[in-house]
């Protein structure tokens, strides 16, 4: 197996060609596989090289626990790195979003059918890489979310695309929450395509590798092979989503849901009253302005979102003082799990907070997306 990493302390990334289809493993399992600048720059040098090779007619990645592979797929940006790089001023904050940004394009966009094995812990950045899959697999075991809002950042790599286009307001209530998902309603979000039997995985990973993809439809037969039904999705709560989530602001959404008096709308209010205020502002505009946008388009707005988390100076504080550095000194440094919000209370939120967000400070020709189509 290939490593296209450094070889002086264990690879990150592990690449290999068998068959008719390139594999990528995901090995950081101590971290849940959490992406590092190093695996971004891994992955989409592996991507692109198989892109470009008439050898490849298919692309699989999974991730890797600590005693073998699969069982977690990604965790997400390594948001240590993100509150380390904030205090220091590194510059390599604004490559990693960069070019990880520029990586789930590639996914989205690739020409070769690209397979994601999303079983295990699937968030933030792990979406990023796996929800531009053609063929997006789930198992009993995947828990599935979009949960930034609660380290005081937004629904990234790409969120704003697919949150977006799923059903109804299913985009709004994941990205104000970070609500987990297991594999039934992934599937019935549209955010997954098929669920494997645990058991099945490795098999089903192999036998990939058999496959004659010259021939069309080769891997029809393999998914009929493979694929089971998923736990149904109880669908008590989609008209209460639908519903509360369709309100106007976030202050409408969550004095909507206090004056219910139902266990889901309490809990759900409960829920949104731990999140960065801020944010959630943030993030309601985001997915708005994004259901009709492009995927090129809405990478470039997150990126410029991105930049004012690290760079409030609109909001009068530095990188170091933002939502996100103290969303994640409470979830991820100090685990104190208890986040000074600024502002503390979503009523206090306003527009000059939030509008300055969607300003991007590059000009069309110097966006650092600008490439992205």
């Amino acid at each position: 197996m290939q490593n296209i990493l450094p070889t002086d302390e264990a690879p990150e990334v592990l690449a290999e060609i068998r068959g008719q289809v390139g594999l990528i493993t995901l090995n950081r399992p101590k971290a849940l596989n959490a992406l590092s600048l190093s695996m971004i720059r891994a992955l989409t040098e592996c991507l692109l090289a198989w892109r470009d090779d008439p050898a490849v007619k298919a692309v699989a990645i999974r991730g890797s626990n600590k005693t073998g592979p699969f069982g977690a797929f990604c965790a997400g940006g390594d948001i240590r790195f993100f509150h380390q790089a904030a205090l220091a001023d590194d510059s390599r904050l604004e490559d990693f979003f960069t070019e990880e940004y520029a990586l789930n394009h590639l996914i989205h966009t690739y020409p070769k059918t690209y397979i994601a094995f999303m079983d295990g812990i699937v968030m933030g950045g792990g979406m990023g890489i796996s929800q531009g899959a053609k063929i997006r697999i789930v198992t009993e075991r995947t828990k599935m979310a979009m949960p930034e809002t609660n380290i005081g950042l937004f629904p990234d790599v790409g969120g704003g695309y697919f949150l977006s286009r799923c059903p109804g307001r299913i985009g709004e209530w994941l990205a104000l929450t970070g609500e987990m998902l297991g594999a039934g309603e992934a599937l019935a979000f549209g955010l997954a395509d098929v669920c494997i039997d645990v058991s099945q995985l490795t098999s089903a990973w192999d036998a990939l590798t058999n496959l004659d993809l010259e021939r069309p439809g080769a891997i029809d037969p393999w998914l009929a092979m493979y694929s089971i039904a998923a736990s149904a999705y109880a669908t008590g709560a989609r008209g209460q989503i639908d519903h509360y989530f369709a309100q106007p602001t976030v202050s409408a959404i969550v004095q909507a849901l206090d004056a219910d008096d139902s266990a889901w709308a309490q809990g759900t209010a409960t829920a949104l009253r731990q999140r960065s205020p801020l944010m959630l502002h943030v993030a309601l505009e985001q997915i708005r302005r994004a259901r009709s946008m492009t995927l090129a388009d809405d990478l470039r707005m997150e990126r410029d979102m991105v930049h004012h988390c690290f760079h409030p100076q609109h909001l009068g504080r530095s990188g170091a003082s933002s939502e996100t550095v103290e969303g994640i000194r409470a979830l991820a440094v100090d685990k104190d799990h208890a986040p000074r919000w600024n502002p503390a209370r979503i009523e206090e939120v306003n527009a000059a907070m939030v509008e300055p967000f969607f300003s991007s400070p590059w000009t069309p020709q110097t966006h650092p997306l600008r490439e992205l189509r």
